[in-house]
């Protein structure tokens, strides 16, 4: 089977889920997935787990095996750098800009020295009613926190395969 460019996958993605006539909270819920992971599977940003597929082929009937076997592949996660052009992703740049390096400050106060992980994490996004009654946008980061090390030539298993211990 000729490997479909990612573009073209990501469109008819789109087109399976606009049939659907399901949003992204609908299909996170069939799925047991979060919202923000259903809207990455379907950009190819993020791999369709082997156990996950039945689900996600029950809640979307319309993705054919193609699809699938596709998604199951690692993605080529990237982005489009005019994507920054677009007024919720340029204000949402602007907001960690804006908050980071108090964020970045709090997070080393509470855990030390090191980074939230964009790995082992997870994201959502939820609608809640404010105390004026006016809908707000809450985005949750769940992201492990890794500490930095200390680099000690010691503890770095490639040297002392290289360099076996005397030949220092």
């Amino acid at each position: 089977m000729e490997e479909i460019i990612k573009g073209d996958l990501v469109t008819r993605l789109q087109a399976v889920k606009q049939k659907s006539g399901k949003s992204y909270n609908q299909l996170a819920e069939e799925t047991g997935l979060t919202n923000v992971y259903v809207a990455q599977l379907l950009r190819r940003q993020a791999q369709l787990k082997p156990q996950t597929a039945p689900k996600l082929r029950a809640a979307l009937p319309d993705l054919t095996e193609e699809f699938l076997i596709e998604m199951l592949k690692p993605p080529l996660r990237s982005y489009d750098p005019n994507l920054i052009q677009d007024p919720t992703v340029y204000r949402l740049n602007e907001a960690v800009m804006h908050f980071g390096e108090s964020i970045k400050e709090i997070i080393n106060e509470e855990f030390g020295d090191g980074i939230m992980s964009a790995i082992d994490f997870y994201c959502s996004v939820d609608k809640v009613k404010g105390v004026d009654g006016k809908d707000r946008v809450v985005l949750t980061f769940d992201g492990k926190y890794l500490p930095y090390t200390e680099q000690k030539s010691e503890d770095m298993v490639s040297v002392s395969r290289i360099r076996p211990q005397g030949n220092k």
